[in-house]
């Protein structure tokens, strides 16, 4: 860990102190936890305050923690029968279309709000991290009065989580369509979605219809023939072995 990076993890405790949640350094970054009611005063002395100089925002995400530290599968090497790890599911995997992911983290909220940003003045970069209160209904305040750039960040992590911004002045779906149905990034949509859109020549205009995508699991599955290398008719042994 260096020198500079730990300066700033102990700067941010005595600036924040009670207000900071949690203030890890992990793989040379920084990562603090506000709550949601804090949120807006931390962010907005970490802009202004010139020990801190944070006056960039560079993205705000959604993240959904529904499935966090869950395995697809057990073994972590592949098999020795020929097939891909894929194929033999460990205990909960989602193997089958349908399947709703179960939430393991009672001690976690489910939906966060991640900010990453930049000061250019210190050369400094930082995560803050925000728990929604309400897995039913994911709130958090918008930054936007702090950085325009949060604008169009907090309506992708609307659009794609459902994570409301409370006080965004225009916060609408910006990445999927009109009449889209539901929120794409979160663990339990449909990787098939819910409808689709086609042209109806009758209608001459777009209709919206149940999706008609057939259901299939994604892991490729392999199939390696061990005999694949066996010596052919009429090749000897030497020219089995170049082929």
């Amino acid at each position: 860990m260096s020198s500079k990076v730990q300066q700033l993890s102990e700067a941010l405790q005595r600036g924040f102190g009670a207000r900071l949640v949690s203030n890890v350094v992990a793989a040379g970054e920084i990562t603090i936890e506000v709550s949601p009611a804090d949120l807006v005063a931390v962010c907005q002395q970490l802009r202004d305050d010139t020990a801190f100089g944070f006056e960039q925002l560079i993205d705000v995400c959604g993240v959904d923690y529904s499935e966090y530290g869950s395995a697809e599968w057990t073994t972590t090497s592949s098999t020795s029968t020929g097939f891909s790890r894929g194929v033999t599911p460990g205990v909960n995997a989602r193997m089958r279309f349908g399947d709703v992911p179960s939430y393991k983290n009672n001690d976690r909220q489910r939906y966060a709000a991640v900010y990453h940003l930049l000061s250019i003045r210190n050369n400094q970069r930082l995560r803050v991290r925000c728990y929604c209160e309400n897995d039913a209904v994911p709130v958090v305040p918008s930054v936007i009065s702090l950085w325009a750039s949060a604008n169009w960040y907090e309506r992708e992590a609307f659009d794609l989580f459902g994570i409301i911004f409370e006080g965004h002045p225009d916060l609408r779906r910006i990445l999927t369509d009109y009449g889209f149905v539901g929120h794409p990034f979160r663990k339990d949509f449909p990787l098939i979605g819910h409808v689709e859109m086609r042209y109806d020549p009758e209608q001459k205009r777009v209709i919206y219809q149940p999706v008609t995508i057939e259901p299939r699991v994604l892991v490729p599955r392999v199939i390696r023939d061990d005999k694949a290398q066996a010596e052919k008719p009429g090749q000897s042994e030497q020219e089995n072995s170049n082929a």
